[in-house]
């Protein structure tokens, strides 16, 4: 049968729970609270989770609304509570669950939702959205952003730069359940009756200037009856109006997507927040069954935060997929990602901080040649050409300082005037 989390603060109603579940032939796994409820949940991967709304922790509402944010929403949810209101249970709805249980809980009325829930067709995987970053000041900003200018426009353009968070951008205005359409993707033209299916969905570009020109023609299309089958166009583009109507863009289309445009940071401007992606994205791709189950070493995510990430947020999520697959352990290490990331580099020692890579490699002499005369010529800046100031910064006599500037072919270095 099928494996059920109940959670519940209430023992009595765990224990009577499970024993119903358990007497139907079910598997159940109970949680007391949602701090419990994340750590159970992520082991079992449960086929059906039974949701108190009120919690002492956290309320069900807020932790089926984390689950949905971090793609993790890959199972039905029923809620369960005594004092819930209407608007409670729409909400809970709109956020991805599959029914609500009214306690007192009747054993039939439990049976029934635990057979509808579980004869549904299986969820896809959720998407990964800006909504499960709620630690990062930088993304919780950008996603009140999104959702402000989203309130005032069914057209949002993203100024992006190369390699930037445009699709986690775009996904965060997507309702739970609603469709995602990628124009960059179809080469057939779009449809009335595709657009009408697509009703609350949103319409995604990941950059313009690849578009065809029927898929174009797609977006004029679309923008002209976004309001009439209530979709969203979400569009980015590293490039400006100028650049691409050079390309052949019509100037009233491009005047259109150009009205309202948010910029978005680029992948190194979050670096402190890439430790957080990189989990969520292994998390993402665990749940999706693309990946078996691990987890990265806190040595692992500072190495990967330290990475310079030149093509931005796609090698970050490659390059946590390949370490997923690759690892021969449940945890990923530093030394996995160095050998992703830098191969060959673990055979050589690191460079001592301060020291320039090309000095180690010439020999003794020369690399103390080399290191004199970019002191010298430093202190020499420094102090303005004084000898006497140089002299005592470097501790050498002036008759010997004279000889050695003159030694490193520095003899016209500016000195003071007697």
């Amino acid at each position: 049968m099928s494996q059920i989390l109940v959670i519940d603060d209430e023992v009595g109603i765990r224990e009577l729970l499970s024993e119903i579940l358990t007497d139907e032939g079910h598997d159940v796994v109970t949680a007391e609270d949602a701090a419990s409820a994340r750590v159970r949940r992520d082991a079992a991967r449960p086929d059906l989770v039974l949701l108190d709304i009120w919690m002492p922790d956290t309320d069900g509402v807020t932790l089926l609304k984390e689950w949905a944010a971090a793609g993790q929403l890959t199972m039905p949810v029923v809620m369960m509570s005594g004092h819930a209101t209407i608007d409670t249970a729409v909400e809970a709805t709109r956020i991805g669950a599959v029914g609500f249980l009214e306690k007192p809980i009747g054993m039939q009325k439990l049976l029934a939702s635990v057979k509808q829930a579980l004869d549904r067709a299986p969820r896809q995987s959720s998407v990964l959205s800006l909504a499960a970053f709620p630690r990062s000041a930088a993304l919780k900003d950008l996603r009140r952003r999104l959702e402000q200018v989203a309130g005032k426009s069914r057209t949002v353009l993203l100024r992006a730069p190369t390699g930037s968070i445009t699709e986690l951008a775009a996904r965060t205005l997507q309702p739970a359940g609603k469709a995602w359409i990628d124009l960059g993707h179809d080469s057939n033209p779009l449809t009335l009756d595709l657009m009408v299916q697509s009703a609350g969905g949103v319409l995604y570009c990941s950059e313009l200037s690849r578009l065809t020109r029927l898929q174009q023609k797609n977006l004029a299309f679309a923008m002209e009856r976004l309001e009439r089958h209530n979709l969203r166009l979400v569009a980015a583009t590293v490039l400006d109006a100028a650049q691409l109507a050079a390309q052949g863009w019509e100037e009233d289309l491009l005047k259109a997507l150009f009205d309202i445009s948010i910029g978005l940071p680029s992948l190194a401007e979050l670096k402190d927040d890439i430790p957080d992606l990189a989990a969520h994205i292994l998390t993402q791709l665990i749940e999706a069954g693309d990946a078996p189950n691990r987890r990265l070493a806190v040595a692992a995510q500072n190495a990967l935060r330290l990475h310079p990430w030149p093509e931005g947020y796609d090698q970050l999520k490659s390059t946590v997929k390949s370490l997923a697959l690759a690892a021969l352990e449940e945890e990923i290490g530093a030394d996995d990602v160095q050998h992703l990331l830098t191969p060959g580099a673990a055979a050589l020692p690191q460079v001592p901080p301060g020291i320039l890579p090309e000095m180690l490699a010439l020999p003794l002499r020369e690399a103390r040649e080399m290191f004199e005369r970019l002191y010298f010529e430093y202190h020499l800046k420094i102090e303005g050409g004084s000898m006497t100031r140089l002299a005592d910064k470097s501790g050498l006599e002036r008759t010997h300082l004279y000889r050695k500037l003159k030694d490193l072919g520095l003899r016209n270095a500016p000195v003071e005037k007697p």
